[in-house]
């Protein structure tokens, strides 16, 4: 599904370069469920913004489903960006002008669905999370676990190829983590392919591969052992 192959991320710092990521190799097949970890600065947030095709600055090769992204011009990126990708942010990145039932239909209006049909995925989405008495609010009238809860709830919504989900429970209580890491369990067992991004070796154990960056390099790429 997925390829990057010598890719490397960097800034202008005085007459020299800042490294933020160096060559990465990664393979990804469909349906992994894969964590990156490593501390603050070692580029995590970075990969995942390049996989998501939201950074096109970058130096390398990215392979998407069979297409050299790093060749596509940003029109195509964008769509097949809304057509096979589902994000959860760390900093939720709600439409403040949009109501919560407004930011779960968004994704939707990408496809070719019934207005019909929308709307009964919306409501499907709204109970399964239990915030269909927050439909009508807008996400300052939201805590900030509320506001994760929807923006996840966005993410999954259009049933997407790939999840991508940085520090997807940051902002949840445990209960409620717990049950975000057990439906991202459950997506992929349905054949989701999920990659996200965190510091807890609970969430991590929840996937089935832990890729480690450690000052933009890829320090280890461990596989899971199954669990029984």
């Amino acid at each position: 599904m997925i390829k990057l192959r010598t890719v490397e991320k960097h800034y202008k710092a005085g007459q020299g370069f800042t490294y933020v990521l160096r060559r990465i190799n990664i393979d990804v097949e469909e349906g992994e469920f894969i964590t990156i970890m490593g501390p603050s600065g070692a580029g995590k947030s970075t990969l995942l913004s390049i996989l998501g095709m939201l950074d096109a600055a970058f130096d390398g090769e990215y392979y998407f489903m069979g297409y050299a992204i790093h060749e596509l011009p940003p029109k195509r990126r964008a769509t097949l960006n809304r057509e096979n990708i589902g994000f959860v942010f760390q900093q939720y990145h709600l439409l403040d002008d949009l109501t919560v039932y407004e930011n779960l239909a968004l994704p939707l209006s990408y496809r070719n669905l019934k207005s019909s049909e929308s709307a009964s995925l919306v409501a499907d989405t709204l109970d399964r999370f239990q915030i269909v008495g927050k439909k009508d609010l807008f996400p300052s009238q939201l805590s900030g676990g509320q506001q994760q809860l929807v923006a996840v709830a966005r993410a999954v919504i259009a049933k997407p190829k790939l999840i991508l989900a940085d520090e997807p429970t940051g902002n949840l209580h445990s209960r409620q983590g717990k049950e975000i890491m057990e439906l991202l369990k459950r997506l992929n067992g349905e054949g989701t392919t999920i990659i996200q991004v965190t510091h807890s070796e609970e969430n991590a154990r929840c996937g089935k591969r832990i890729i480690q960056l450690q000052d933009g390099w890829i320090e280890g790429d461990e596989i899971l052992p199954a669990k029984k």
